[in-house]
This record gives C-alpha cells, structure tokens and sequence, in this order.
C-alpha cells in the first residue's frame, strides 16, 4: 500500500482541473496500451465535475479509446434516475455523453426507482456483486484492477459518502454499502467503502477552495480514518493529493513541493 501521499498543489482551481484531466488522460493510455483496456472510479462535486469538464475540451481526449474503458463511481446518491442531484447525471452533462463510451461498460450505481426499490442496503450489495463480477482471479479484496480512483474531500474530511464517525467508515468487509444519516443532503447514499477505496492502484484525492482548507491539513497531519475519512484513502501504488493554493493553505510548508503550474 502506498500510504505515503504525494502532493501537487496548482495555483488556483481551473488549473488543477486542467492539469488533473491531462494527467487522467495519460493513466487511460498508459493503462490501454499495456492491458488493452483501462477501469476509472469517479466521483462527484465541484472538483470531480470540473476535472470531467476540463477532460471534455482537452484536445487531447481523443487519445483515449473510450470505447475500452470501464467507468466506476465512488458514491452515488440514492435518489431516482436522472435526477440532477446525481453524480452520474452530473457526469453525463460534463463529459460522459460527449464520448462514445461503451454503455456496457458505464458503471451507474442503482438509482431509488430502480429495480431495488427504496432499498439501498440491496442497491449497495448488487453493486458490490456487479463489482466481483467484473473483478479477475489477481484483482484485490473482490473489485476490478481500478487504474485511477477519484475522490473529492469534503471540508469535514468525509470522500466519497464515508462520513466521520459513521457506519460505513467502520467497515472492514463489504466494498459497498448503503449509507443512512448522512451529515449532508440527501441522507440515503450508496458508498465505496475504504477496503474497496484501497484496492485501487492509484487513489486521487481532489481539493480547492479555502473551505477545503483545514480538511487537507487534518487528513494529511496524522489523523484517524474514522475521525477523518481522507485520512484512509490510499492506493497500493500510489496516492496522490492534486490541492489548489486555497486548499493547501493550511498546510506545513515542508509537507509540499512548490507549485510547478
């Protein structure tokens, strides 16, 4: 496990974004070219949705055989398909329907008007079995090899839809779960939990704004996973902080290089 971050810290968000999708590209390929196809978790927010934006006009999207990628997501929340609250909705409008993914290969997590009904406990463990389904014999802890796994921080240090000092960050099993009680709107979500979160070759974790702050700096000081959920997200091979100035403001000088753009 790479549990030792590396950061990049751009001078403000456009740039991160633009910086991220490029670097996002360049994994896809690389990934393409030595395995033939590439899998991608992606995740919500401003920051998500705005690395997916600056990946739809980056010239060099055409790089990326779309149709051999497999797509992922973090969380979801648990309202009904289409609903603009979504991430996977939220992603269709900044970059999905721009590309000719393979449908097939588009991994929504289940909506509340979907075959599970209400229920997101058994919304949260189909998805957890559609994920062993496409996990291979080498793959990690029953979830495919994920190349890149994208998670936005939020200002109380909660990724994905793991919130401080709920159930689903406890969890040290399942790699889905059904969250109820979330902190922020809407309380009924479906997550990745951090077993699941750390089977991922390479975990991003996205911040900027001043908001962001003193998340980045709780997370990256030494705190616990369950007080501070960014604090357990790793990769095996490698994790990566991409931060704003803004959203590394709080941070000791010497936890980061400077800025290279």
């Amino acid at each position: 496990m790479s549990t030792t971050p590396q950061l990049v810290v751009h001078r403000d968000k456009e740039l991160m974004a633009q910086a991220a999708a490029a670097r996002l590209i360049t994994r896809i390929v690389d990934a393409q070219a030595s395995r033939g196809s590439a899998s991608v978790v992606l995740t919500g927010g401003r920051n998500g949705n705005g690395l997916l934006a600056a990946l739809a006009a980056a010239p060099a999207r055409d790089a990326v055989d779309w149709g051999r990628l497999d797509l992922w997501w973090g969380d979801e929340r648990f309202l009904p398909e289409g609903d603009p609250e979504r991430n996977v909705t939220q992603a269709r409008e900044a970059l999905l329907d721009a590309v000719p993914l393979d449908p097939e290969r588009v991994h929504a997590m289940p909506a509340s008007d979907g075959p599970h009904g209400i229920d997101v406990d058994t919304a949260a463990a189909a998805y957890a079995e559609e994920l062993a389904r496409a996990a291979g014999p080498t793959n990690h802890g029953g979830v495919p090899e994920f190349d890149v796994l994208m998670l936005g921080v939020g200002p109380d240090t909660h990724v994905a839809s793991l919130f401080p000092e709920l159930p689903a960050v406890r969890e040290t099993e399942r790699t889905v779960v059904g969250v109820h009680g979330a902190p922020k709107p809407p309380p009924t979500r479906v997550t990745l939990t951090l077993p699941a979160i750390r089977a991922a070759r390479e975990v991003w974790l996205l911040a900027a704004g001043e908001d962001k702050a003193e998340a980045a700096a709780i997370a990256l000081s030494g705190a616990g996973e369950i007080q501070a959920p960014a604090a357990g997200a790793y990769g095996r091979a490698r994790t990566l902080w991409l931060l704003d100035a803004a959203a590394a403001s709080q941070l000791p000088r010497a936890l980061y290089p400077p800025a290279s753009a």
